[in-house]
């Protein structure tokens, strides 16, 4: 069975989003893309079967409006931390914030980390200085790649090349 999503690239090869194997399938058979890598399995109708598309690549290049970061969420968050608690290193089901919104803190990249239950149950309102906590990372806006990989769920390892730090222009 072919995956669900596929990677969409501007003419440039810049990572735009990513789309449903439909909605890519209809792009390659519009000729509004190409097929850059191929998934596994395909995809059929009465008269044709394709490759199923991992990764496609607009003919023509589509101005899109810089966004300075990737939007929030609490997905995103745990999405950057790699689920992993960022004061005990276990798996993290939750967020926190560093420095408690109750006590000035703000609700940015920067001040908000994944944690486990424990932790953020532990930790409450107060300061890590009050705990003798530190954090196992600095906190900071993640690539704004990571924003197009939470519409997938999973990530494809054909997508980790177009996908890196260096192929997002600024």
């Amino acid at each position: 069975m072919p995956a669900s999503h596929a990677l969409v690239l501007n003419a440039s090869y810049e990572p735009l989003c990513v789309v449903t194997m439909r909605r890519a399938v209809v792009l390659v058979l519009a000729e509004k893309a190409l097929v850059v890598e191929h998934g596994e399995g395909s995809v059929r109708s009465e008269r044709l079967t394709l490759a199923a598309p991992s990764v496609v690549r607009l003919t023509r290049y589509v101005r899109v409006p810089y966004r300075r970061t990737a939007p929030l969420t609490r997905r995103a968050v745990l999405e950057r931390d790699g689920h992993s608690c960022a004061y005990c290193a276990r798996r993290a089901e939750s967020v926190d914030h560093v420095v408690p919104k109750s006590r000035g803190g703000r609700h940015e990249w920067a001040n908000v980390v994944a944690a486990c239950l424990r932790c953020n149950r532990t930790k409450g309102d107060r300061m890590l200085g009050e705990l003798g906590w530190t954090l196992h990372f600095a906190p900071a806006p993640p690539p704004p790649t990571t924003a197009l990989l939470l519409v997938a769920g999973r990530r494809d390892p054909a997508w980790s090349r177009y996908l890196a730090p260096q192929a997002v222009s600024a």
